[in-house]
């Protein structure tokens, strides 16, 4: 009986970078004149592409809208990317390692960029919370299963 040689895994940062960066303040100055009582909304996405067989680009989007009323205050977007070196994981460990794993090394350094963009505009800091990647993975695989399953379905006999 012959065993199926042990592949190892292996996992490495090669380099975390900014690829793009926004900050757009359409009603400054005047903005600044109203009272602060702001809606924001947090948008996130996340994308993985291969470079070469092992080396893969992951790029976070974050993207925050601030409004007063119908007047918004501010939209600022950063795009945190990273190379990273993966080799040895099958396809379901592969998906979470390129859209879990890798967004929550992103993660701190957009928050931190888009905290300190947001300031230098002229606005009080946003700090955003923790967020759950491995939760939002899962999440996004259970709805790619139903809707394979309700695809796949035949149709309702009347």
């Amino acid at each position: 009986m012959s065993e199926q040689p042990q592949v190892s895994q292996h996992f490495e940062i090669q380099k975390v970078y900014l690829k793009d960066v926004s900050l757009e303040t359409p009603n400054s100055p005047l903005i600044f004149t109203e009272q602060w009582q702001p809606q924001t909304e947090v948008r996130l996405e996340t994308g993985a592409t291969p470079v070469t067989e092992d080396l893969f680009e992951v790029v976070l989007t974050l993207t925050i809208t601030t409004k007063i009323g119908e007047r918004t205050a501010y939209l600022a977007e950063v795009q945190q990317a990273g190379l990273f070196t993966l080799r040895g994981f099958d396809e379901s460990q592969m998906g979470h390692m390129l859209h879990a794993f890798c967004p929550n090394i992103l993660f701190p350094f957009a928050r931190e960029e888009l905290a300190s963009l947001i300031g230098k505009g002229g606005f009080p800091p946003v700090l955003l919370n923790p967020i759950n990647f491995d939760g939002m993975y899962m999440q996004r695989l259970q709805q790619q299963q139903a809707q394979a399953a309700g695809a796949a379905a035949p149709p309702a006999a009347h």
